[in-house]
């Protein structure tokens, strides 16, 4: 038991599992922003608490799902298929950087999602409560996707009559704003978390609508080069995506998008090279499309086929790739030559990789896809408390401080002596937070404070996200006390799967194809099976 107290247990002393695990500038950046991130916490509640209806639950939790990778990976090859590749190309770019941005600024600082309770957590989606909360990866995918569609409905050059593209932007702009209320409405990001991703979300579609054309016209006009610099781009990006302190799903995703481009790149690359494309279409790797001379049922047929070919693809090659790659892993792992990332169990410690579910957040395997529909409405939770071990961590040293600040109150001369003490020597001094002087606040707000077990002053930012206020003395012991609220947390919380290192190599793989099959495999495979003009 003093071998426990004297060793820093990481992930169990509240604050301090992040200060042991992040670079000094990240956690001091994330103990900055941290207290945003309580003071909103009420007023979200209070929003929640006011808004609440079984109807507007249902509609929030479903039309979250529009702003999930999965929707958009569905989609997009569509594009492709029914002679868009211009459209195409510009939303997957668009979507892979929000996810790749939106996920490196989640796992670079670490900010949970805010406290549950008071919010009520509504959810479909059984990965989202894994991830961090800042930014918001909905919002930044919504608002990515609105504000591109806008630039381009505006555009000058555009075909489309006045009234149906005044209808379009009013729906593009519906869109963008009920994904974003909805993720305060479902109590899965504050004002700092959806603002962000928003401003995140338009910068990306703002830069890719004015440098994509500039982009794709160096790239369609190189001999090769272009796609060697692009991969060596991806590989660098891979490569300094930021390990977080919790087993955080972000990486995962960010991966699978950046091999999703580099397909797509590689694909349309070569396919505008081939006699497939359409050579009268202005742009480069054009599908031969017209719904008049194909047909419906045609145009239904090539959707159904190149959806079918992209599972199967997943389906053969995911399996392949895990059964293959730890041999060469392990190999790789004894010449010294691995690059390990955490949470990440290593191939020397396993000898097969376990076949598992819910092991994609991208894109189900074919075999869930029953279960996922056939309980898609089941799949809605509604749940009060830590979600995930991020929040737990957060929610304990919440709770810890809370404690401190309760001795502070009854015998504040005794912890500011016994805290000079500690700052002689050589411990963290802990300075009391002033009392709020803020105005008069409503009732009702009040009342959600006294849920949080919160005064204005806990409130404040001098209290609040400060790991000095968790503990006084900077020990790392725990008291029964703790150990209870650790064991009543920890339980209900959702426990990460365990990822292999293989599983990086086989998303880029399977990934990449996926992108490739859209812009080159699929248009060839309609061409000789009729399904081409």
């Amino acid at each position: 038991m003093e071998a426990r107290t004297e060793k820093i247990d990481a992930g169990t002393a509240g604050l301090d599992h992040y200060k042991s695990r992040l670079p000094k500038w990240r956690y001091v950046i994330r103990e900055r922003l941290l207290p945003i991130t309580r003071l909103e916490t009420p007023y979200v509640a209070l929003l929640q608490e006011r808004t609440r209806s079984p109807a507007l639950d249902t509609y929030f939790a479903w039309t979250a799902n529009l702003g999930t990778h999965t929707c958009f990976m569905v989609a997009l090859p569509i594009l492709f298929w029914c002679g868009n590749p211009y459209l195409g190309r510009a939303m997957t770019t668009t979507l892979a950087a929000g996810v790749y941005f939106s996920g490196f600024i989640k796992d670079l600082l670490c900010l949970p999602r805010p406290l549950s309770p008071p919010l009520t957590r509504i959810t479909m989606s059984g990965s989202a409560a894994l991830e961090y909360g800042f930014p918001s990866s909905h919002s930044t995918n919504a608002v990515s996707v609105t504000v591109f569609s806008i630039l381009l409905l505006r555009d000058p050059s555009t075909t489309i009559s006045p009234k149906i593209c005044m209808y379009l932007q009013i729906l593009a702009y519906f869109y963008a704003v009920s994904i974003v209320l909805g993720r305060l409405y479902c109590g899965m990001h504050g004002f700092l978390d959806v603002v962000c991703g928003s401003l995140l979300g338009a910068i990306i579609a703002f830069g890719h609508f004015y440098l994509g054309p500039i982009k794709d016209e160096w790239m369609f006009s190189s001999t090769g080069n272009a796609l060697l610099i692009i991969f060596l781009v991806i590989a660098v990006l891979v490569r300094i995506h930021p390990e977080p302190a919790d087993d955080c799903p972000c990486f995962d995703d960010s991966v699978a998008f950046a091999a999703v481009v580099l397909g797509v790149d590689s694909g349309g690359w070569h396919f505008a090279r081939t006699q497939y494309a359409d050579a009268s279409a202005t742009y480069p790797g054009t599908v031969p499309f017209s719904i008049s001379e194909l047909g419906w049922p045609k145009v239904i047929a090539r959707i159904v086929l190149g959806v079918v070919v992209v599972f199967v693809w997943r389906a053969v090659m995911k399996p392949l790739l895990l059964r293959t790659l730890p041999p060469i892993f392990r190999l790789i792992e004894n010449l010294g030559l691995d690059l390990p990332r955490r949470y990440f169990k290593p191939a020397s410690e396993y000898q097969t990789v376990p076949d598992q579910r819910d092991d994609d957040n991208v894109i189900p395997s074919a075999r869930d896809i029953p279960h996922l529909l056939t309980n898609f409405r089941q799949r809605r939770a509604i749940s009060i408390g830590p979600q995930s071990e991020a929040d737990a961590y957060e929610a304990l040293a919440y709770r810890q401080k809370r404690r401190r600040d309760s001795l502070r109150e009854q015998n504040p001369s005794a912890l500011r002596t016994e805290a000079i003490k500690d700052s002689e020597a050589g411990k963290d001094y802990f300075e009391p937070p002033k009392a709020s002087h803020s105005r008069k606040r409503s009732l009702s707000l009040e009342e959600f404070r006294a849920q949080m077990g919160a005064s204005a002053d806990m409130l404040s930012p001098e209290a609040v996200g400060s790991p000095r206020a968790v503990d006084a003395k900077g020990s790392t012991g725990f008291s029964a006390e703790d150990e209870k609220d650790k064991s009543e947390l920890f339980a209900t919380v959702q426990k990460p799967r365990v990822r292999y290192d293989v599983e990086v190599i086989t998303k880029l793989v399977v990934y990449c194809g996926i992108g490739w099959l859209a812009v080159e495999g699929n248009p060839i495979l309609f061409h000789h099976v009729g399904l081409s003009l």
